[in-house]
């Protein structure tokens, strides 16, 4: 079952064209992720599913109507966005951060009722941010920034939530307490989450469904089953894959690889697959 719907998209800059006539339908109430080498059009497409920028041609259609037709206010009812590079927050404390979610309902006086302040103090919780309501943001760690980032997100009341890259430049730790966030958002709330994501092994962990672009093109969209198969990371990542399983999850993963291009040295060489395959767009 679908809600969101991406047909015959074409994304370009100038001239360029860098996504091309893509189509895919995004399973509601699960978490899909989207992963491709450097350039490929992840981010571009994400931008363009939630209307940052605008595409030449093709369509989104959100509960059967067009995105680009929508009120502002009312999309953003419907669909929240966490860039990349959140823009900064410097001087907010994590509850005017989050209370910033809430636009979308405010009247034109801009005052926050019981409500919207019921909403914020929730999105606290949920994200374990309660303790830090009244600290400066930038006065947190980077695992503590992106969940009150998150909470803005979730304060928005959206039923689909798109992240960029949202474990881009967090230990280990922080990374994965991200993503079973966001995994338990999914599970216990029932919110469709949409979100790039540079490890393989991540995206293959925590997604319910799989989307692998090269080129601004869709190689395969699946399941992780369907999409962790050595012939589509050949063929998207010029890599020699080897998939096996993960000990805790069942799910596919990269247990290493041969590179397919470079020099004879680096042909021959084979590691571990890297935190940083395929990162950015």
């Amino acid at each position: 079952m679908a809600r969101l719907y991406i047909n015959d998209l074409n994304i370009g800059y100038g001239e360029r064209l860098i996504v091309k006539n893509l189509s895919v339908a995004i399973p509601d109430q699960q978490i899909t992720t989207i992963i491709g080498a450097n350039g490929c059009g992840k981010s571009t497409l994400l931008k363009a599913t939630t209307r940052i920028i605008s595409h030449q041609s093709g369509s989104i259609v959100l509960d059967g109507a067009l995105i680009s037709k929508e009120n502002t206010k009312a999309l953003a009812k419907k669909m929240a966005i966490l860039p990349q590079a959140p823009e900064s927050a410097s001087g907010l404390t994590v509850g005017e951060l989050v209370s910033y979610g809430r636009f979308p309902y405010q009247s034109g006086l801009g005052r926050l009722t019981k409500k919207d302040y019921d909403v914020i103090e929730w999105a606290l919780e949920v994200t374990g941010t309660t303790d830090f309501k009244y600290r400066p943001v930038d006065l947190l760690s980077g695992g503590q920034r992106q969940r009150v980032w998150i909470a803005m997100a979730l304060a928005q009341e959206t039923d689909i939530i798109f992240l960029d890259e949202p474990t881009t430049y967090l230990d280990l730790a922080h990374q994965l307490e991200v993503l079973e966030l966001l995994q338990r958002l999914n599970r216990e709330q029932g919110r469709t989450i949409v979100m790039v994501l540079h490890d393989l092994n991540q995206a293959a962990r925590f997604a319910d469904y799989l989307i692998a672009l090269k080129d601004g093109e869709i190689v395969k969209a699946g399941n992780c089953e369907e999409v962790m198969q050595h012939e589509v990371l050949k063929e998207v990542f010029q890599i020699d894959a080897e998939i096996g399983r993960d000990p805790r999850t069942n799910k596919p993963m990269c247990v290493t690889y041969n590179l397919l291009k470079g020099d004879s040295t680096h042909e021959k060489a084979t590691a571990p697959v890297p935190a940083m395959l395929g990162a950015g767009s």
